[in-house]
């Protein structure tokens, strides 16, 4: 029985309850949730339905909790209600009811976990969108990882999500790009404000090769054509390291077709009939303070230019005209200043900012070998790039070293930790896990034992300790998954899989008077039909432990 099936029974009891006694039913909550205590001593999992609505019921909370344990004790699956304290209910369920769970998750397979509690949200989710003068850098891989992860999530609790990189191919910094590769081609320095680093020299070198008289033309013809051509090699390798990588976006969106279908216009044109607006010294004003921010902005220079803040707002309200309730954006540690700034805008246009506009913030990543930061790449000269990540210690670790963590919080990723084959590293400890339950199956059927059909399974043979205590956490999962989609925190479900691998292996090395509790016999033993039900947990095991690195990004391998 899984936490949410339990809440439902106790709900259930409590109007029923409720109807004998002859209460008003309407005070009751549509839902609650049941936890599982601390201390297992207590029960499988504890209710304060007594105590949340005694008051309102006018009801003594241990009076209402005592009609609860008569109304639980006769539901199926609950074998014992016990009162604790001023009326908290400490719940213990019985073997087969218990057992069961196992069952489902195999049968479930890869929908386990899944729900529809996001389903009537539709989410466009922006992140990494790293400019293209250069490779991802290590904060940006950071979002790289935790944006996938998210989007997984968001999609496994019922939301329909588009992903989205923002391609800022127009203004400044492409200036400077294409005076950097022009630099480069003619073996000139780069310029004061140009970008250096390796990967310079080698995209204008490509340029050069593929148009081999683009020297010829004066230079801002060449600037111009170094701009259109190092601008598209650059993003082909941004895409393909992010492909290598796991991730692929749903939309790759142009700032520079912004400009060119008019789309600042319009929503200059949007903002102004609401009414927030104004003219200035020859520039076009949107009056953000009236929202909170701590100053207007400019969207319309005197000398008629844009603003890249007016490309935010077109590229804003470009989203919620294609249909997006919910607008989330991830940003870099440096851009906290944008938050005001964005959640006046999105007032402007009329929006609730608490509802269609939603801004993440992550902090800084360092790559750490021998104690001491890596601080350059061999190929972009001033920052860690994501291929120095990989290159470091592979893909599902540098994924699963970044979803790990609260995207808040600093991080340093330790090269001899998250390279290393014991238990300290994360994720060798959940895809050992992984690989061990698929070695397990796979020795079960070379030597004959079946786990057969859910008709030869019997859950109620899975009665010891350590037992109830994985299909507990194995419980969990689905909780696990939508509360990491509604709080963003997909880190949330790496510490939930490596709690899923402590059970596991309590349950794998259980001893009673010695003996291992093997989930195969060993040597001549009988294979029992306790056996068979521990091949369905452990199967069981598998099955969350896969999806759920799956919902990171990361690998379950079969073999280690």
């Amino acid at each position: 029985m899984t936490p949410a099936k339990l809440s439902e029974v106790v709900l259930a009891a409590a109007r029923a309850v409720f109807a004998a006694r002859g209460l008003d039913s309407s005070l009751l909550p549509a839902s609650i949730s049941v936890e599982r205590p601390r201390n297992p001593e207590h029960g499988d999992y504890a209710s304060t339905i007594a105590m949340q609505v005694a008051k309102r019921a006018g009801v003594p909370p241990r009076e209402l909790a005592q009609a609860l344990v008569e109304e639980l004790g006769q539901a199926p699956g609950v074998r014992s209600v016990e009162i604790a304290g001023p009326g908290f209910l400490n719940i213990r369920l019985d073997a087969a009811a218990a057992g069961e769970l196992a069952r489902l998750v195999v049968e479930s397979g890869e929908s386990y976990g899944k729900s529809d509690k996001l389903a009537k949200q539709k989410i466009n989710l922006e992140f990494v969108s790293a400019n293209p003068t250069g490779p991802v850098h290590i904060g940006g891989v950071r979002w790289a990882a935790v944006g996938d992860a998210l989007a997984r999530l968001l999609r496994a609790a019922g939301a329909e999500v588009g992903t989205e990189y923002y391609f800022n191919d127009a203004g400044s910094q492409i200036d400077r790009f294409a005076n950097s590769l022009l630099a480069a081609a003619k073996g000139d320095p780069a310029p004061d404000d140009g970008y250096g680093g390796a990967y310079i020299a080698e995209i204008a070198q490509t340029v050069i090769q593929e148009h081999q008289d683009i020297l010829k033309l004066n230079e801002a013809e060449a600037r111009e054509e170094f701009r259109r051509y190092g601008v598209d090699l650059m993003f082909a390798e941004i895409k393909k390291s992010l492909t290598d990588f796991g991730v692929h976006f749903d939309t790759y969106f142009n700032e520079k077709d912004l400009h060119d279908r008019g789309a600042l216009g319009h929503a200059l044109d949007r903002l102004t009939a609401q009414g927030h607006t104004y003219e200035r010294d020859g520039a076009v004003w949107l009056r953000t303070t009236d929202f909170g921010d701590d100053k207007d902005r400019v969207l319309r220079k005197s000398d008629g230019d844009w603003t890249y803040f007016a490309a935010d707002c077109a590229y804003y309200l470009d989203k919620r005209e294609r249909g997006f309730d919910r607008v989330v954006i991830m940003l870099g540690a440096d851009h906290h200043g944008y938050i005001g700034r964005m959640k006046a805008m999105s007032a402007c246009f009329g929006d609730d900012p608490a509802v269609n506009l939603e801004i993440l913030i992550g902090q800084l990543v360092n790559l750490v070998r021998d104690g001491a930061p890596v601080r350059m790449s061999k190929r972009a000269g001033t920052v860690v790039t994501l291929e120095d990540l990989v290159d470091a210690i592979g893909v599902d670790a540098s994924r699963y070293a970044l979803a790990r963590y609260s995207s808040d919080s600093p991080i340093d990723i330790d090269v001899e930790l998250w390279t290393s084959a014991k238990s300290e590293n994360p994720v060798y400890y959940v895809q050992y896990v992984a690989a061990r339950t698929a070695s397990i199956a796979r020795n079960a059927a070379e030597s004959g034992h079946a786990r057969g059909t859910a008709a030869d399974f019997r859950p109620e043979l899975l009665h010891l300790d350590r037992e109830l205590e994985l299909l507990k956490t194995l419980a969990e999962f689905p909780a696990a998954v939508e509360s990491a989609a509604e709080l963003r925190e997909p880190h949330r479900v790496a510490r939930y899989l490596e709690e899923v691998a402590t059970a596991y292996h309590r349950f794998y090395d259980n001893k009673i008077d010695g003996k291992i509790q093997r989930i195969l016999p060993a040597g001549d033993e009988e294979f029992t039909e306790t056996h068979r039900a521990r091949l369905w947990l452990n199967e069981a095991t598998r099955t969350v432990i896969s999806n759920g690195l799956s919902l990171l990004g990361v690998s379950a391998p079969e073999r280690m």
